[in-house]
């Protein structure tokens, strides 16, 4: 199978280097070049078209955005925005996803080896389902899948919630609940799809509890965001968040968010814990703690993104009575996640994006 071809553009040497180095590490990636800004990026893509760039948010001379929108009108290429944990950054990468960037990165640093090797598996597995992104304009992107390699990365992260997020067996429960949940799952190409999603919801829709592939510190920006344009509220989850109609909480980055019950009451927990699924937070976990939290009350959607995370959470919610729906193919940037729930038999309806809100609600009433 080809390697992924990937331009780097950042005006840090530091950065680049490093960025470099961690997608050098992956068998599936190469590198074929790195440019302090865009117009050195220009004279490198003449020369080759990557498969996917590595965009800085903030540079001199010219902007990222400004490229973006370039890039996009010109010559669609799959770009991930590379950007720092400044407020401004934050705000600049949603925008960015706005204008056709497919997904972020926060920059990497070398901080702790757990923290890099996390940096790792994140930004390679990006670029992996950046590749694979549909984007208007351009040639159909490659369909075979993209495994990757454990021997280019620590050690595997566990397949399931470990013991230390979900250890208790389902407690009895002698008050019943029958307020509906929905939980949601998203990932490449998912902050467009859950805007779609939020924007149809009604002000006193059931509560919503989100769980997006995105580094830490993005999730408040992106959830600031989504309660601007919507009729519900939309913020990023606290510990101990109680849920209310009309309301969707967005997992933070870097934080595992589970579905809990006390008494007649549910609420959220947030947890670090190990990576699962090769994710923090992951949807798995979310799905898991709603199948034993909230049993037939669940509806349960995932949405566009690469790998397999959701799958087997939703295949818990299934047999413990949720009602569960995909996003269809041609309506997913990358059809990786609904395809692999789709494979254990756990959705019950497949249904374009446009369709998914209307068709919750429905189920609801």
């Amino acid at each position: 199978m080809a390697k992924i071809k990937v331009l780097i553009v950042d005006d840090s040497a530091a950065v680049r280097g490093l960025l470099s180095e961690i997608l050098s590490s992956d068998p599936l990636i190469e590198v074929l070049g790195a440019a302090a800004d865009p117009y050195e990026a220009v004279k490198h893509i003449a020369k080759f078209v990557p498969d996917v760039i590595l965009l800085d948010v903030e540079m001199p001379r010219m902007d990222g955005l400004t490229f973006l929108e370039k890039i996009m009108s010109q010559h669609p290429i799959p770009v991930v925005m590379c950007s720092s944990l400044t407020t401004q950054g934050s705000e600049t990468a949603m925008l960015a996803l706005e204008k056709g960037a497919v997904d972020i990165i926060e920059k990497p640093r070398m901080e702790t080896r757990r923290f890099f090797e996390e940096a790792r598996i994140r930004i390679c597995d990006v670029v992996k389902s950046a590749a694979l992104a549909r984007i208007k304009g351009r040639a159909t992107p490659p369909t075979q899948a993209l495994t990757p390699a454990p021997s280019a990365f620590a050690p595997p992260p566990p397949k399931l919630s470990p013991d230390v997020i979900l250890p208790r067996p389902l407690p009895r429960q002698d008050e019943p609940v029958t307020d509906k949940v929905i939980v949601v799952g998203a990932s490449t190409g998912g902050t467009e799809a859950l805007r779609s999603f939020l924007q149809a919801m009604p002000e006193d829709c059931p509560s919503i509890l989100i769980v997006q592939h995105m580094p830490e510190h993005f999730t408040k920006a992106f959830a600031a965001r989504l309660n601007s344009l919507c009729k519900i509220t939309v913020k990023e989850a606290a510990n101990k968040d109680e849920l209310r109609r009309g309301q969707a909480l967005i997992a933070p980055g870097n934080r595992h968010m589970l579905l809990k019950r006390i008494g007649g009451n549910y609420l959220v927990e947030l947890h670090d814990g190990p990576m699962v699924s090769r994710h923090r937070p992951s949807v798995n976990v979310l799905f898991r703690s709603a199948a034993r939290y909230g049993g037939k009350n669940i509806i349960g959607v995932i949405m566009t993104g690469m790998g397999d995370d959701g799958a087997l959470g939703m295949l818990e919610m299934k047999q413990n009575g949720a009602f569960n729906l995909a996003q269809d193919e041609a309506s997913c940037i990358v059809f990786g996640m609904p395809n692999e729930a789709i494979k254990t038999g756990s959705v019950d309806r497949i249904l374009p994006l446009g369709e998914l809100a209307s068709e919750v609600l429905r189920i609801c009433k």
